[in-house]
């Protein structure tokens, strides 16, 4: 007797369908998982029998095999312990085959039948109403599950509510969608004193998305701006919200059982190996870079990363995905981030205080920074140095405008963005225009044409970096609410690509 049920398997951010098929026959007992389980999966036998004796259900002395079909596709994680378990019930006809084989389940099980909460809830949910099947989960997974809003969600604390559901004695309500309610930003743009050009920076790079280098000497204030990026940033879209929470989801980062419209804000240590940063290790999870889609990498002491891992950064950067290739995996994770580098301007940190900086000045700062590679450094559109604050000016009163004036100003922005790039679904924002598009938006006028001929010819940009300071300066335009982009625009894209000098 051969009964089936489904779940997923997990390929990057996508859920591929996995039957699971249980036969019943005669022949020395025995309970087998075959279809290229990893070490959780062959378990799930133990704690399917052991729950199923939690509640008085007996396995046959039978041979009972269940294969999980597509059988050359590896199958990881704990969640292949549900529909192990009602595959082996609808074999034993303790529930009805027809009602199993609409839904897909996934969930671990605990030796007494209580369901324990798994990673992928949200894609698995995207894969059940791709196939309109039904979704069966843990209850701590049905809200993060239902916002999807496509399938039915039913979501159970035990086995034996499974059971109950799907022989009708008691049907599970659908899980209500929840969506996590995040506090007012509390760190404000004002509480930084002076920086205005740096803040001015923040504001063209959150309008646009685009990449900023920040130099400048310890206590300066690099750190304080970054960590104030999100309060000016825009709350994610509907589409971009989930975009991200698939990749959270995978990632076991969602909480409280629901999606967050706040954009993610990364910050790994310089210590952080290749693996955390692009993604990999068991599985090939996704990394920094991934964590981060549609919101911000703050790469914190940037040159002291290991070379290696800045390297890596150059691709993803320029395409808006990485692909994480191993020996046992091929995964694909999108990552269309921010990133803001702070650095100091040199090993010591004091190249630009004549009373403290060593010796070597200014060898010490080419070298120190000469640690970002030209193509890596050519990625920047914004590039500013970050001076010291004089500690007789932390006593004078905040200046500049609060974050939530100039979040309306990046919001308006990219609101113009958003209508200017309909239609086209791998641009969204002015730091991913390209080609013609790129022509079209920020074709300069001939004073702005002049001025970028003698930029390219006296300091030597590169194509990259021509097109970049047209995407800049047409932000800047944006901002300034001006239709197009005129001299002013592009004098000050230019003094950004060209404040922090470097030598390689």
């Amino acid at each position: 007797m051969v009964a089936l049920a489904y779940t997923v398997a997990f390929d990057g951010i996508e859920a591929r369908l996995v039957e699971v098929q249980c036969a019943i026959s005669s022949g020395l007992p025995n309970f087998s998982v075959v279809g290229l389980p990893d070490k959780a999966v062959s378990e799930a036998k133990e704690r399917v029998r052991a729950a199923l004796s939690a509640m008085a259900i007996a396995l046959p002395s039978k041979r009972i095999t269940v294969n999980l079909s597509p059988a050359d596709m590896p199958k990881e994680g704990s969640h292949f312990d549900l529909p192990i378990a009602i595959a082996v019930l609808a074999a034993l006809e303790i529930i009805p085959k027809e009602e199993v084989e609409t839904t897909i389940a996934l969930g671990e099980l605990s030796l007494d039948g209580r369901l324990i909460a798994v990673i992928g809830a949200l894609p698995s949910a995207m894969t059940a109403a791709e196939h309109g099947f039904s979704l069966m989960c843990p209850k701590s997974c049905g809200a993060e599950a239902a916002w999807v809003g496509a399938t039915p969600v039913l979501a159970a604390n035990s086995l034996a509510e499974v059971v109950r559901h799907f022989t009708g004695q008691q049907p599970l309500l659908p899980a209500e969608a929840g969506e996590v309610v995040s506090p007012p930003f509390q760190r404000d743009l004002r509480d930084v004193k002076g920086q205005e050009r740096a803040k001015r920076a923040l504001e063209i790079a959150a309008a646009g998305r685009h990449h900023m280098l920040m130099v400048g000497s310890p206590g300066s204030g690099k750190s304080m701006l970054a960590a104030r990026l999100p309060g000016i940033l825009p709350p994610l879209s509907a589409v971009e919200a989930l975009e991200t929470s698939m990749i959270h989801s995978l990632a076991g980062l969602l909480s409280e059982g629901g999606i967050s419209r706040t954009r993610p804000f990364r910050e790994p240590h310089h210590t952080a190996s290749m693996a955390a940063i692009v993604g990999g290790g068991k599985g090939a999870k996704p990394g920094e870079v991934s964590l981060a889609h549609n919101g911000v990498l703050f790469m914190d002491e940037f040159p002291e990363f290991p070379r290696a891992v800045l390297e890596t950064l150059r691709q993803p950067i320029e395409t808006g995905d990485i692909v994480v290739a191993r020996a046992n995996a091929h995964v694909r994770y999108p990552c269309r981030f921010l990133l803001i580098a702070a650095a100091n301007p040199c090993k010591c940190g004091y190249m630009t205080d004549p009373a403290r900086a060593c010796a070597r000045v200014p060898i010490c700062g080419e070298d120190y920074l000469s640690r970002i590679s030209g193509p890596l450094m050519d990625r920047f559109d914004l590039r500013i140095e970050v001076p010291p604050v004089a500690y007789t000016d932390l006593d004078l009163p905040a200046t500049g405008e609060p974050s939530t004036t100039i979040a309306a100003r990046v919001q308006a922005a990219r609101a113009v963005q958003e209508a200017r790039f309909k239609g086209h679904p791998n641009m969204r924002v002015n730091a991913d225009a390209e080609g013609a598009m790129l022509d079209d938006i920020a074709t300069p006028d001939s004073e702005s044409r002049d001025l970028l001929s003698k930029v390219a010819e006296r300091f030597g940009l590169t194509a990259r970096g021509y097109h970049r300071v047209l995407r800049v300066a047409r932000t800047i335009a944006d901002l300034d609410k001006s239709p197009t982009v005129r001299r002013p625009h592009v004098a000050e894209a230019v003094s950004y690509r060209l404040a922090v000098p470097t030598k390689h």
